[in-house]
């Protein structure tokens, strides 16, 4: 009886043992392998592996994936002309030399963070201090970029870490220059659209004296025309009255004395006072006298 159990402890701790040495490592991670304290072999292909028990040998993971570093809260910087913005950034990194990282960090993911952090900002101080605002939002913003990318890479090497990208998230005045760029632009809005307004109703009087100007040519065209019409109406008409009286003047005197008796007596309450034999009256006193 005390032989099995000797035997079944002797397993045991044989099997204990055994696990031990034996470990996986999975392909998202790095494996560092340290054999009393001093790190012996960075193991990156996954599968399985082997090693001595501790203490002799230990193991400790790294992430191998892309991660992101992304601040919380925008950072302030100062531009040439002195003026306060807000730029929030962001970067893909990953680990490149695990074993460069752990000396630097320790493993410890956070401390990595922090540092990039620092290093990331230091950058984006360095060049937007040499740039206006205009050409951080927008002038030169891809040279920016690159010259911050290029920085962080250098130093972010130094330190066992591959920089995948950087990028500007945002760019914003802080919050008292905002108010006052606001105002600006609602200034320069309101000055354009009055400016329009005046240039419109320049425009709107402008066409409305062509209008009336137009107007006045065409009437005084019509009129005339008209008159010109009318002219040569009454010059065909005193044609025809001409040589129609040329042929019968006693006709022509009756007709000429009832163009009188018309307009002596137009209306019913004209009063005429005159001989009744004098000549006037000629032809309402003798009408067979037209026939003659």
């Amino acid at each position: 009886m005390n032989r099995l159990v000797t035997l079944f402890v002797a397993g045991f701790i044989a099997l204990m043992l055994l696990s031990s040495t034996i470990f996986v490592v999975d392909q998202r991670r790095f494996a560092i392998v340290f054999a009393l304290g001093q790190v012996k072999e960075v193991i990156s292909q996954p599968g399985l592996h082997f090693k001595l028990p501790p203490p002799f040998q230990n193991v400790i993971y790294l992430d191998k994936r892309i991660l992101t570093l992304d601040t919380p809260d925008a950072d302030r910087f100062i531009t040439a002309e002195k003026k306060n913005i807000l730029v929030d950034a962001f970067m893909k990194w990953r680990i490149e030399d695990p074993r460069l990282y752990y000396v630097s960090f320790g493993g410890d993911e956070s401390r990595a963070r922090d540092r990039m952090s620092q290093i990331i900002k230091a950058a984006l101080n360095d060049e937007i201090t040499k740039r206006t605002v205009r050409e951080v939002i927008s002038g030169e913003r891809a040279a920016v970029m690159a010259a911050v990318q290029a920085k962080v890479v250098a130093e972010a090497k130094e330190i066992g870490v591959g920089i995948v990208d950087v990028r500007l998230k945002r760019v914003d005045y802080i919050e008292q220059i905002n108010n006052s760029v606001y105002e600006r632009m609602r200034a320069e809005r309101v000055r354009v659209a009055n400016e329009l307004r005046s240039t419109g109703a320049a425009e709107s009087e402008q066409i409305r004296a062509d209008a009336d100007r137009q107007r006045t040519v065409i009437i005084a065209e019509a009129f005339r025309d008209a008159e010109k019409v009318k002219g040569d109406g009454d010059a065909k008409a005193s044609a025809i009255y001409a040589e129609a009286f040329g042929k019968n003047p006693e006709f022509a005197r009756y007709y000429r004395s009832l163009e009188a008796y018309r307009a002596s007596f137009k209306d019913r309450s004209d009063v005429l006072v005159v001989d009744p034999s004098s000549e006037f009256f000629k032809y309402m006193k003798q009408p067979a006298a037209s026939g003659r």
